[in-house]
This record gives C-alpha cells, structure tokens and sequence, in this order.
C-alpha cells in the first residue's frame, strides 16, 4: 500500500476486521486485526495475498469459508464485474488464466458468466484460532485510488462473534512501546 494516509485510516478501525483489496483480489493493506483474522490467506507473508487464489488453490479455504460454494460464486461473480471495467487489464488476464487452467470449479463458475457486486450483506467464517464468527460487512470504493475497495467485516454487539473477534484481537496485539522497552531492558541485564 503505497499511501501511508490510507493506512492510517485502517489503523484507527479497532473493533473491525478492515481490508483494501484491488480488482484482482489482492490484499494490499489490512488492519492489525484483519492481519489476524486471515492468517490462512496471508501464510508466511511471501507475495501479496490473494482471496481468488486462496479461495480455488488452497484447501484451507474449505475450512476457512464453511459456505464454500457461496463464496466461490461470489468471488468469480465480482472478478467478472471487475474484469468488465476494463477488459484489457493483463493481470486480471493473468489471474482468469491461472485459476482456469488450476481449478475446476474456477473455469465453470468463470463459464457462467455471472457478474454481480456484493456491497454488503452477512458471511460465515471458520477461523481456526476461535471458531465459528459471523460478520457483516461492507465494501466502500476509495475514489481516490479507482479499482480499491474497502471491506470492512464487523460483528454484532454483545454476539459470540464479537467476543471472539475481542479474543482474537488480544492474542494478537503488539506489544505497547513500555512492554517492549521494558523486555529489551531486562534481557540486558
């Protein structure tokens, strides 16, 4: 992500789960707690994260998306949108190419033709850390960058799921500065 005011932006979003993708799926930017949530789609941290590539070539996707297919068609369905906004972007080229000639399900989704946007709405997770969580969700065109979007995933007050989310935020925080002063001082003693 190449505009530290966007980051920032995604930074002061605590409570939420906050992610820019591009057209092509790609993670570009996330909050501490999306960085969290997706560890199976991040893995090591090699390349750039992508959802088309998670959700078609990695198995966990199965485990990570408990309704599978729902996803699947949802993906391939806002790709198309993306794709037909401009239709000679190599990447996206690319991106069709690879999943068709690796994924079954892929090509037959991508042969369907289906095109549609999902602005917001409600998905289920499994997450292999705390379980079952079920946010709604957002998606906002940043109009200064054309082709972002912001996905925001969010839970219900006072739900399991924001327990959850809460629970997970904790196991991840990074440590305050005085933590981290304070460890560097007694490892030197």
């Amino acid at each position: 992500m190449h505009r530290q005011s966007l980051q920032q932006v995604l930074s002061v979003i605590t409570d939420g789960i906050a992610v820019v993708r591009d057209q092509r799926q790609n993670i570009l930017a996330t909050n501490a707690l999306a960085r969290a949530f997706y560890t199976s789609v991040i893995g090591d941290g090699a390349g750039v994260p992508n959802l088309a590539r998670f959700q078609f070539l990695d198995p966990e996707s199965h485990n990570f998306y408990p309704d599978w297919e729902l996803f699947a068609g949802m993906c391939v369905a806002v790709m198309r949108a993306d794709a037909g906004r401009d239709p000679h972007d190599r990447e996206m080229q690319d991106l069709v190419g690879e999943l068709s000639t690796r994924s079954d399900t892929f090509r037959e989704l991508w042969g369907a033709h289906d095109v549609r946007s999902h602005g917001s709405g409600t998905k289920r997770f499994h997450h292999p850390e705390v379980g079952e969580l079920i946010l709604s969700y957002e998606e906002l065109v940043i109009t200064a960058d054309p082709g972002l979007v912001l996905m925001v995933y969010t839970a219900e007050p006072g739900s399991t799921t924001a327990d959850r989310l809460r629970l997970l935020a904790s196991w991840n925080a990074p440590m305050r500065a005085s933590e981290t002063a304070e460890g560097q001082e007694s490892a030197t003693r």
